[in-house]
């Protein structure tokens, strides 16, 4: 049976959708052939294997960075206010290519990369581009192959700031500081129970078991900006999470109803009131320091109950370290395998085993 028939200007043409929109609507490319209906019929096949394949591209004039911001619109929709300005950032800022996003190549990348100022910039231009491009594929704006060609052996090299504990005058500032309630609660939350600073914001009085000394984090505060928002913890894990004797005492003079650190109208704390009172804990701890005390960051803490932890190592295992922390166990060893390793005792172990 023949499928296709010749028209009056003698050839067998046919309409296939090419996998795009235009206008909303489906967007169609015409193919024909001279020859026969079969003819056609392997032309369709082939090209319809093309679009499987993710090899055409359909030609439009979409400009790259509209495209980015589009993206950026309708992909990234759901993530943090954070996330998106740095998003934002990286596209408004470096990657203001004002060309069709099909004709991107490797260039563009390397021309952007060399232009921008340290490491980590690069690195989330490279990362930000290349989600870009694959949702361009995806959309069939830019070809597989051209992709490929742009980030093959593309690497950037970053090295995040070396995580670090305390210090021993930070330690000894925190016991002899002359903290409000509220700011001894919210440091001795963070030293004692390793939560990081968005968890310890987003604690109510619900969350705290006195009676059993156990602490509940099951969620978190994020900021857009000023304005505090509660979601999820950062991974989603909730745990339960032993409160230490010298942290009981100081949890039980402050923790009233509500959110435990709360404005003055009794809702969650913004940015600005939480940046405010860190920077008068740095002073209060600077006063009472033998050391100046530069760069202490809430999840510097977390950082030091973690590496504390690890310190105790056989008496408590990786598994329930990674528990207490609310990550995983591949976490715990990849970032502080170095204080792991410096507790063990090798000579003795082979001796005893021996």
């Amino acid at each position: 049976m023949i499928k296709y028939r010749k028209q009056e200007n003698g050839y067998f043409t046919t309409k296939v959708w090419d996998g795009t929109y235009s206008g909303g609507k489906k967007h169609y490319k015409y193919i024909r052939s001279s020859k026969s209906s079969k003819d056609l019929e392997a032309k369709v096949k082939l090209f319809l294997e093309s679009i499987d394949q993710r090899k055409y591209v359909s030609h439009n004039d979409v400009m790259f960075h509209d495209y980015a911001l589009q993206w950026l619109k309708v992909y990234k929709a759901d993530a943090s206010p954070n996330t998106i300005n740095m998003y934002k950032n990286i596209i408004d800022k470096h990657l203001t290519v004002d060309i069709p996003i099909s004709l991107v190549r490797r260039n563009i990348l390397v021309d952007v990369a060399n232009t921008s100022k340290g490491p980590r910039t690069r690195q989330q231009i490279v990362l930000t581009l290349k989600q870009i491009c694959k949702s361009a594929v995806r959309d069939k704006l830019m070809s597989q192959t051209t992709f490929d060609d742009i980030f093959t052996d593309v690497k950037v090299k970053y090295k995040s700031p070396e995580k670090r504990a305390l210090y021993p005058h930070e330690k000894e500032a925190i016991k002899n500081a002359n903290f409000s309630d509220r700011e001894r609660a919210f440091v001795y939350i963070l030293y004692y129970c390793g939560l990081r600073r968005g968890e310890a914001c987003a604690l109510t009085e619900k969350d705290i078991d006195f009676e059993k000394k156990l602490l509940t984090v099951n969620k978190a505060v994020y900021f857009d900006v000023n304005d505090p928002y509660i979601k999820d913890t950062k991974n989603g894990k909730h745990r339960i999470v032993p409160i230490p004797n010298e942290a009981i005492s100081a949890l039980y003079e402050y923790v009233s109803e509500g959110y435990v650190f709360h404005m003055s109208n009794g809702k969650i704390i913004t940015k600005s009131s939480l940046d405010k009172m860190w920077k008068t804990i740095i002073q209060k701890m600077n006063a009472v320091s033998t050391e100046p005390i530069i760069g202490l960051t809430p999840h510097i803490f977390r950082h030091n109950y973690c590496a504390t932890l690890c310190g105790q190592i056989p008496t408590i295992s990786i598994n329930r370290i990674a528990e207490l922390l609310g990550d995983s166990k591949q976490m715990v060893v990849d970032v502080y395998n170095h204080s792991i390793e410096s507790k063990e005792k090798v000579e003795e172990i082979l001796n005893s085993a021996f």
